[in-house]
């Protein structure tokens, strides 16, 4: 390779790629450059280099594409959270449909089936109703930071660098949550910063803030604040609940997680309920849905229940059907799908996320549908129901093997599949492929300005 670490080149970007960068090549080398446009022309630095590609990032854009806007977040290039904030949002979607259909394509080897346009998100910034911030003993300084020579106060509360576990952006506020939510960041970090109770150092692994927690209700327009921490230390928290319920009375609830072990999750070992009930309310359609802190609830409410309803229009339901609702999560799907089937099976690994599922039952008067905590492999083992449907919805790693093998053996009629990663989606067709074709492929935007896009797919047995 001509390419060295280091050199300073010139690249014309030629398209995006399922990662969010954008691709060039400069003497036969693949050469992925983050933050781009196809379209721009850009001088950039090499940063990595391999057999087969190197990587770059961008020093200056000499040439605008058609398609770049103006990035009104002022941590945009840094951060890895909305890589696709220059990118105008109609070619977003165009960019997402394509990439999806590549992997399909070329990873799934599915090529008889139909791909339905993206349903667009009514907003592109201030969608999220979850966010989670990290604390670390070491801010990651920006650039202007630097060259100002500004002192590392050994304090940050923010966001990743992208690939790293320890280099924490401090920030001010974030443009995809609400504004509330970033006046409550900003009001936690005040406290903090002055309790003089250290933060969490990532490399140490010392120190008693961990994460910051924000959990929106779209439709009740109320907040769950939780608090993780590496130890029980309840004054401290205390404290800081009473600072942030007295000034922000939209907060519902505030809880502590608290997680002794070293790795870097926001999900407690036990928790603590300070404020309110321990869980906010939302609602999907005329559904309501309880959700507790650590409990899984899709991120964008207002797209939720255009997912919910593209998996009702694919299930074809006629209310004699016995349907398995792997990675339930707090039973979203199987609630909005209850009254057009004989009954609904679901399994999460989460217990908060079943205990979530069947008060959600409770709530909303639903009966014919029933939930068990395991892994989803043991429990395809265990069951002697034969089950018409089969939804999954599994994590961004995709579904097990073991679980595609039992579905294989079980072949149930249709299989409706949840993604939030095409790239696994992917995958796991093809390995579905002896027993099962891809017919259609909804696509649902409830990730704008980021390469992330949830998708639905119908599979129907051979």
């Amino acid at each position: 390779m001509d390419i060295r670490r280091g050199e300073t080149i010139e690249l014309s970007v030629e398209k995006v790629v399922y990662g969010g960068r954008g691709l060039a090549h400069l003497n036969n080398v693949a050469i992925f450059v983050a933050n781009t446009v196809p379209g721009d022309r850009v001088i950039a630095k090499v940063v990595r280099t391999k057999k087969n590609f190197a990587e770059a990032r961008i020093l200056e854009v000499i040439e605008a594409s058609h398609y770049r806007v103006i990035t009104p977040c002022p941590y945009s290039d840094f951060c890895g959270g909305c890589t696709w904030q220059c990118i105008e949002y109609e070619k977003q979607l165009e960019y997402k449909h394509a990439l999806v259909m590549e992997l399909l394509n070329h990873i799934g080897m599915a090529t008889n089936f139909t791909m339905h346009p993206p349903l667009a998100s009514p907003q592109i910034f201030e969608y999220r109703n979850k966010m989670e911030f990290s604390f670390s003993d070491r801010r990651w300084l920006l650039p202007k930071e630097r060259e100002e020579k500004k002192d590392n106060n050994g304090f940050a509360l923010g966001l990743h660098v992208p690939g790293t576990f320890d280099k924490i952006i401090d920030i001010e506020g974030c443009l995809l949550q609400k504004k509330e939510g970033n006046e409550i960041l900003r009001e936690a970090k005040r406290y903090i910063r002055e309790s003089g109770i250290p933060v969490y150092g990532l490399k140490t692994h010392q120190g008693f803030w961990r994460y910051l927690m924000l959990r929106h209700s779209y439709f009740f327009d109320e907040w769950m604040v939780n608090i993780i921490t590496s130890e029980k230390r309840d004054a401290p928290i205390q404290l800081l609940a009473s600072i942030l319920k007295d000034k922000f009375k939209e907060i519902a609830t505030i809880v502590n997680n608290i997680n002794t072990r070293r790795g870097g999750t926001a999900v407690g070992e036990w928790e603590k309920i300070f404020t309110g009930e321990g869980h906010i309310k939302d609602k999907i359609g005329t559904l309501t849905f309880e959700i507790s802190a650590n409990s899984f609830f899709q991120t964008n409410t207002s797209m939720a229940e255009r997912l919910c309803q593209s998996v009702k229009d694919f299930a074809s339901l006629t209310g004699k059907e016995t349907i398995f609702d792997l990675y339930s999560g707090i039973g979203t799907i199987s609630i909005f799908l209850a009254s057009q089937a004989a009954g609904i099976i679901g399994v999460d690994i989460s217990n908060a996320a079943i205990a979530d599922a069947k008060r959600n039952c409770q709530l909303n008067g639903i009966d014919n549908c029933e939930f068990v905590c395991g892994d989803a492999k043991m429990f395809l083992s265990q069951f002697t129901i034969q089950p018409d449907m089969v939804i999954v919805d599994p994590p961004r790693v995709g579904m097990q093997k073991g679980v595609i093998d039992r579905i294989l053996r079980l072949l149930p009629k249709r299989i409706i599949y949840i993604s939030c990663n095409p790239s696994t989606l992917a995958r796991d067709v093809a390995l579905l492929k002896e027993g099962y074709t891809l017919e259609e492929v909804q696509l649902i935007d409830l990730f704008p300005n980021t390469y992330h896009i949830e998708s639905v797919s119908r599979l129907e047995r051979i």
